[in-house]
């Protein structure tokens, strides 16, 4: 394991470029695919690639705040102290990587927003207080985590379908969660993957001599304090704590009140409120919060430019049809044995190109789900091998990891030698559940 642990880091060290590299190449290969395998032109995948260019914004403005305000919340003291708590149970770099990984799954389970940015803090603290852990593997331990999202309470597609007046209500109707995220076959796959993830994290460590640690004091950031005695009206209210607590109370108050009204249903927009408010509370004064929150928005570079460039390969791959022809290759080698898992695959690579829980199923839904009712398969099944091959690839998609390398301060490249191996072996632990339960 040590022997192709150390040969898939110097693989992905030396060949994996750049996060805006690899979605410029992604662009151009997708571009090429459009023109051999689709009856687009030229001019049409041009247009295709440009009126989707600007399609995610919404998006990206979410995913920025995920780590702007997951960062400024994790940089308060309160919060600090509560991971360091955690943190206090890891006493070798064995357990850090083990708990490292069960936090992030139990995280990303609840809500997939929560499980990215959580994850990635927590090993960030980690690394503070365990000697000789690696720091690459901590981080891809807790991106590992994510994997089980799709399968969780903010999975999109199951609980798309479970809702009224869904797209494709006339063909399947409504499809309650208890047949699908809480469906024996998918808790089973959860709780396999609970245990298989930890123990292949543990076991991908890295010798000591191709160990890479960091020098905990980097991870010491400084809150600003005040640097004089403050003397005018406007420096008295940037060091109040008096504002800090009634916007907080305003922001705790609406949260409450969403929490009776709806249960415990998190989304992304309610994931960044609670991280907002409950930062600003943290934080104590308005200086000190704005010192976090300027700290935070230097990681955001990589999110503002390359998620247009997604956006951009998302709308050629829908719009010249090339995700449709890539699910079809798939279905006509399928029969009513090795249907979910060819759904599966063929979800995980369309993906990767359509790095979008709920764009994805909007494109291949038509043609899964008629598959499902021509083969006789579970409609509900059918739906879960498709959010869980979307699920999976993520392992390798730089789109979904930005966040988390931003947080810890890593290149994709750093991380990527040891999601490779953990995407196989997860894998395959999922295709036998889908084939096999």
């Amino acid at each position: 394991m040590k022997a192709l642990i150390s040969l898939s880091n110097k693989i992905m060290q030396r060949y994996l470029p750049d996060p805006f590299l690899f979605v410029v190449i992604l662009t151009l290969a997708v571009f090429g695919f459009g023109l051999i395998f689709t009856d687009s032109s030229s001019l049409e995948m041009v247009q295709y690639w440009g009126n989707g260019f600007w399609s995610l914004l919404a998006f990206s403005m979410q995913m920025v705040l995920v780590l702007v305000t997951g960062y400024v919340l994790a940089s308060s003291p309160l919060f600090k102290r509560f991971l360091g708590f955690l943190a206090s149970f890891a006493k070798s770099p064995g357990s850090a990587i083990v708990i490292v990984t069960v936090v992030s799954m139990i995280a990303s389970w609840i809500n997939w927003g929560f499980g990215l940015v959580i994850g990635a803090l927590f090993a960030k603290e980690l690394a503070k207080r365990v000697k000789g852990v690696d720091y690459r593997l901590l981080i891809a331990s807790a991106y590992s985590g994510f994997i089980v999202w799709h399968a969780g309470f903010s999975g999109s597609i199951p609980l798309s379908i479970a809702t009224t007046d869904h797209p494709f209500q006339d063909m399947i109707g409504i499809i309650s969660t208890s047949e699908t995220i809480f469906a024996t076959f998918n808790v089973l796959i959860v709780l396999a993957l609970f245990i298989v993830l930890p123990v292949i994290n543990r076991m991908l460590m890295p010798s000591k001599e191709e160990t890479v640690t960091v020098d905990p004091e980097i991870f010491n950031e400084t809150a600003a304090t005040l640097e004089k005695e403050a003397s005018t009206p406007a420096e008295r209210l940037e060091n109040s704590m008096v504002l800090s607590i009634i916007v907080a109370v305003l922001g705790i108050a609406f949260l409450f009140s969403y929490f009776v009204q709806n249960g415990f249903a998190l989304n992304l927009d309610i994931v960044n409120f609670l991280f907002l408010f409950l930062g600003i509370l943290f934080h104590g004064t308005p200086k000190r919060f704005l010192a976090a929150v300027q700290e935070a928005i230097k990681g955001a570079s990589g999110i503002v430019i390359q998620f247009p460039f997604y956006a951009g390969i998302m709308g050629m791959m829908t719009a010249s049809g090339l995700a449709v022809v890539m699910s079809e290759a798939f279905v006509s080698i399928s029969n009513d044995v090795t249907f979910y898992f060819f759904a599966f695959l063929s979800a995980g690579i369309v993906n990767f190109f359509v790095p979008s829980g709920g764009g994805q199923w909007a494109v291949q839904a038509p043609i899964m789900l008629d598959a499902a009712q021509t083969l006789d398969a579970s409609v509900a099944k059918t739906a879960m091998a498709v959010a869980w091959g979307d699920a999976w690839t993520n392992l390798i998609q730089p789109f979904w990891a930005l966040p988390a390398l931003a947080i810890a301060g890593l290149k994709a490249k750093d991380i990527m030698g040891y999601c490779v191996i953990i995407l196989v072996i997860s894998g395959v632990v999922i295709s036998l559940g889908l084939l096999f339960l």
